[in-house]
């Protein structure tokens, strides 16, 4: 059982999450283990252990908070205004996803493995913060695109939020990546995220 003040306990669980999203900046996934985490901590490693079993669970809690910081982007659209057109709309999403690189590479990892390796009450966390994303979408939908049945609304989601998966791996490209396409004779056309996203609303939601 944690010890510990809700306040101590929040705090260090926050503390292993921002340890893990600094390694997460310059290593990868397979590179990061809970002793390298433990290195930037303020405590000893087995300590971890109190608050994730896994390394899987703490990418999870980040993955976690970085769909809680895109619902607030989405929150902001959907209160701070009144009336939308179609491409105001997209605009708006484009940006809200263009700030928020951490969860889009997030998105394109390996997520069956995440979410495989996590305790039960962590995905459920986890899967509450997903849901609340499609829930704000829709409600973004269904107030500033009218014309749009059920139907339409969740053909857009069962569309969009799957393309958000690849948008990472389009978007970021290292110099290694840019000469074997060259190389493969792949006329690669470098897009931002905000114009990849623009490009897919546009073409789901029209003008």
């Amino acid at each position: 059982m944690i010890k510990g003040t809700p306040e101590l306990i929040a705090q260090r669980r926050e503390e292993i999450i921002n340890a893990c999203e600094q390694l997460y900046r310059t290593m990868s996934f397979r590179e990061i283990t809970l002793k390298e985490i433990g290195k930037i901590t303020s405590f000893s490693r087995p300590t971890i252990y109190n608050y994730f079993e896994t390394k899987e669970e703490i990418f999870l809690a980040l993955f976690q908070r970085e769909y809680d910081l895109w619902n607030e982007d989405l929150t902001a659209i959907l209160d701070g205004n009144e009336k939308l057109t179609k491409t105001e709309l997209s605009e708006k999403i484009a940006a809200s996803l263009a700030g928020r690189e951490l969860l889009l590479k997030l998105l394109s990892m390996n997520n069956y493995d995440m979410e495989a390796n996590s305790r039960k009450e962590m995905l459920t966390a986890f899967k509450q913060s997903y849901g609340r994303s499609v829930h704000l979408m829709d409600l973004l939908l269904e107030k500033f695109c009218t014309d749009m049945s059920t139907a339409d609304i969740q053909n857009f989601i069962y569309t969009f939020f799957p393309f958000m998966f690849g948008i990472y791996p389009y978007t970021t490209v290292t110099e290694k990546q840019r000469i074997a396409m060259k190389d493969a004779g792949i006329n690669f056309v470098y897009q931002t995220v905000y114009e990849l996203t623009m490009s897919c609303l546009t073409r789901l939601l029209g003008k």
